[in-house]
């Protein structure tokens, strides 16, 4: 993989014409179709796709369904790739990013763009245990020993979220927010306003498709009881999540390959490149299905807010 895409990268510096790029993307992909589940860990085989993906953008190719771009190196899923992707096309800023409910700090949507890309980052945990692991991950780790991104431990409300952010030395523009509180994520994002980040990955409740706008009611003290590993009762529906984004002045670009996580672009930046996607189209996907059969009626009863 590696020797391939150096043969590419050669290419960058001379003549090559959007046909020849696709053609030699193509191949690519040909080899390493099982790209978004296998673990691409080096750093200078990330910067040569990234440098492939501007390169693209700058032939003027239309943009590649998530699907094809996803990998994971520390993301739960596909998300890594698909964050790639996204700002190799747009550019970053501060490359700062704020993630909210972040684990152990290994297996998230920022550890990548930390560890492989420089970043720096605002993690939040409310597990003290894992809060603690992560900190001794990133003060151990050679590329952000001197220079860790802050973890904070906290149980993460509504009405201090914007103190706690502002607190740590984050506000304005940042380029990445990641929401996964497996609970009241629509509420706290509806409630941020210290920073303004470009884009925004927000785990989802797949459960309701593209049936209704709802979210679990806000408490300070909610926690998603487990069916089978998933936290079915919690989070918020996609629609709620559009119609969220709309107000604060974002519009859906995709979800990953099963329909969890939804990636949101503010809507001054790259128009053209990312337009909007419908709920319904985001959603079109087989786990969604088998996740509404399997897990919604379980929980319709529940008490669910309509946004």
């Amino acid at each position: 993989m590696l020797r391939r895409l150096k043969a590419i990268a050669r290419k960058i510096g001379g003549v090559l014409g959007t046909n020849d790029l696709q053609r030699e993307l193509g191949a690519f992909r040909a080899d390493f179709q099982d790209l978004r589940t296998r673990s691409v860990d080096s750093q200078v085989t990330q910067l040569l796709l990234r440098e492939l993906y501007r390169r693209q953008f700058q032939e003027g190719a239309l943009p590649l369904p998530f699907h094809e771009v996803e990998f994971r190196c520390h993301s739960q899923n596909g998300e890594d790739g698909i964050l790639l992707y996204l700002f190799a096309a747009i550019g970053t800023t501060n490359r700062r990013a704020v993630e909210i409910c972040a684990g152990d700090g290994q297996q998230c949507n920022t550890a990548n763009l930390i560890l492989n890309h420089g970043w720096s980052a605002l993690l939040f945990e409310g597990d003290p245990s894992l809060a603690e692991s992560a900190r001794a991950f990133y003060r151990k780790h050679p590329a952000t020993f001197s220079f860790p991104p802050k973890v904070i431990e906290t149980w993460i409300v509504r009405d201090t979220i914007n103190q706690t952010i502002r607190d740590a030395g984050f506000t304005g523009e940042i380029d990445l927010l990641s929401l996964d509180l497996d609970g009241v994520d629509y509420w706290i994002w509806e409630a941020i306003e210290v920073i303004r980040p470009r884009v925004v990955v927000a785990e989802i409740q797949a459960i309701w498709g593209a049936e209704r706008a709802v979210t679990v009611p806000y408490r300070d003290d909610f926690q998603s009881p487990l069916m089978d590993g998933f936290g079915i009762y919690s989070g918020a529906s996609l629609p709620a999540f559009v119609k969220l984004a709309k107000r604060k002045g974002y519009r859906l670009v995709g979800t990953q390959a099963l329909g969890f996580n939804a990636f949101f672009v503010r809507d001054d930046i790259a128009q053209d490149r990312f337009p909007a996607v419908t709920a319904e189209a985001a959603l079109d996907v087989p786990f969604v299905a088998w996740a509404r059969e399997t897990y919604l009626p379980r929980v319709r009863d529940r008490e669910w807010v309509e946004v």
